[in-house]
């Protein structure tokens, strides 16, 4: 729902168990002893307009903040700041806001906002609400906050939105108060609720996943073992085995005459999403480099962008299936779209098994013709009859009566006399011109279906 990256922080206790019983909610207890997440947004743009947030979370936390600020001088000046784009990256935890923030002399101050978390008893009576409630489950499961819940929370005794004095603030400029860096950042969580409103949730104690994998098991416990109350026959009050009765899917369209139409496909957006900022307080697991992860992120975005295209273009589904890459084939295409930092292409020259220069080479393959190009740089392999005779027939209509240059064949290559240029024969029919550079073969330009046009772009690329 978010551009925000979620990474898990797994601890270790004890081998006693406090929640191992058989109590009916001993599975949810469990469930919610596991560690919370952070979230990371990146930083936001200059904010545009009259109005600081858009959708009715964002409001209603602007609402909340003003109603409740002691010093509005303070806040004054920290709404400027956060529309002036002076908050960074926010880190959002349980119970913390984090941001770096751009002061009015420009020195940077990390600024940390506090919010209390809800105890482990509201949590359970903020589920057993939502689970009483099925809009909110509908929602919830959705990964929708609809806005009612502030006021269903409300009427449980639970306080989503921050009251007075709930929000705690610290601040390396050793503000005692709320400071113009400290009221920035609460601004700019208004825009981050513009796109998650679960962050509210996350703050408060519960991340996305363990809030809907506990309502699941609240559901799940609800529909196994209680029955519905008042119904006035067996049939509506569901199988005495206590399973969910359901309707099959075949019986409802055969009744509404038939399949619905499928909705228009989804517009293509302008461009990939951008990648997540992976600059976090939290220490990356042993062995994973957050450049080179955020490298991936972003290289899995751009080409999700281009799946899309393809498969939103007229006549996609008559085209074939791209080939699937071997991990080393997957190396050299990364380091030829991605253009990794030098330090990432080494380990990836190391990875696949070429070495630095090796990847050069095959990187320039890649650039040329894709997979193909990339297979016939690898591939030495010998043609079957048939093959071969397509093979010679194009090498012998390729040139005039006397112009053929002289070719040794061996296997799938043909190499002149003088060993300066050679063409190879990939398994798509196709001729790639390869050159010697300080004796190595490498790619001298695009494939060819004439051998003789492919030869002379080897020869004017060596000259």
């Amino acid at each position: 729902m978010s551009n925000g990256y979620e990474s898990d922080d797994y601890g270790t206790e004890d081998c006693a168990d406090p929640y191992d019983s058989d109590e009916p909610d001993a599975t949810a207890r469990r469930a919610s002893s596991a560690p919370e997440r952070e979230r990371t947004f990146a930083a936001l743009p200059p904010a545009s307009g009259r109005g600081f947030a858009e959708s009715w979370w964002g409001r209603a936390w602007l609402k909340a903040l003003e109603d409740t600020a002691l010093d509005g001088q303070q806040l004054k000046k920290g709404r400027r700041f956060a529309r002036e784009g002076r908050v960074g990256a926010v880190s959002v935890r349980p119970g913390r806001i984090t941001a770096v923030v751009q002061g009015q002399d420009s020195s940077a101050y990390r600024s940390d906002v506090l919010l209390q978390e809800l105890s482990d008893e509201e949590w359970d009576r903020f589920l057993d609400m939502a689970v009483e409630r099925a809009g909110h489950i509908a929602a919830l499961l959705d990964r929708e906050m609809p806005p009612h819940l502030v006021e269903d929370a409300s009427a449980a005794g639970i306080d989503l939105l921050p009251a007075i004095g709930d929000l705690d603030p610290e601040c390396t400029c050793e503000a005692w108060d709320h400071c113009p860096h400290t009221a920035a950042l609460c601004y700019q969580v208004a825009r981050l609720l513009d796109q998650d409103p679960f962050v509210l949730l996350l703050m408060r104690g519960r991340g996305e996943r363990r809030l809907l994998d506990e309502l699941q098991v609240r559901i799940t416990a609800r529909a196994a073992g209680h029955a519905p109350a008042g119904r006035a026959d067996e049939s509506a009050a569901g199988p005495s085995d206590g399973s969910v009765r359901g309707i099959p899917a075949t019986e409802v369209y055969a009744v509404a005459g038939g399949l619905p139409p499928l909705p228009a496909p989804p517009a293509l957006p302008g461009e990939a999403g951008a990648s997540p900022s992976l600059d976090t307080e939290t220490e990356p697991e042993p062995g994973v480099d957050p450049t080179a992860l955020e490298m991936l992120a972003t290289d899995s975005a751009t080409r999700a962008h281009r799946m899309l295209a393809d498969a939103l273009a007229p006549g996609h589904e008559l085209h074939p299936l791209p080939a699937t890459l071997t991990p080393e084939q997957d190396a050299v295409r990364l380091a030829a779209e991605a253009r990794p930092e030098p330090w990432i292409a080494n380990r990836m020259a190391t990875g696949s098994g070429r070495g630095p220069a090796g990847l050069q080479v095959a990187v320039r393959a890649w650039q040329y013709g894709g997979a193909a190009a990339l297979c016939a740089l690898d591939e030495k392999w010998t043609p079957d009859a048939a093959a071969l005779a397509r093979a010679r027939s194009r090498l012998a209509g390729a040139w005039e009566e006397g112009e053929a240059p002289g070719l040794r064949s061996e296997h799938n290559r043909w190499t002149s006399v003088d060993g300066s240029v050679q063409l190879r024969y990939g398994r798509d029919g196709r001729w790639y011109p390869y050159r010697k550079e300080s004796g190595r073969w490498v790619p001298a330009g695009p494939s060819d279906d004439d051998p003789a046009a492919a030869l002379a772009g080897a020869t004017a690329s060596e000259a």
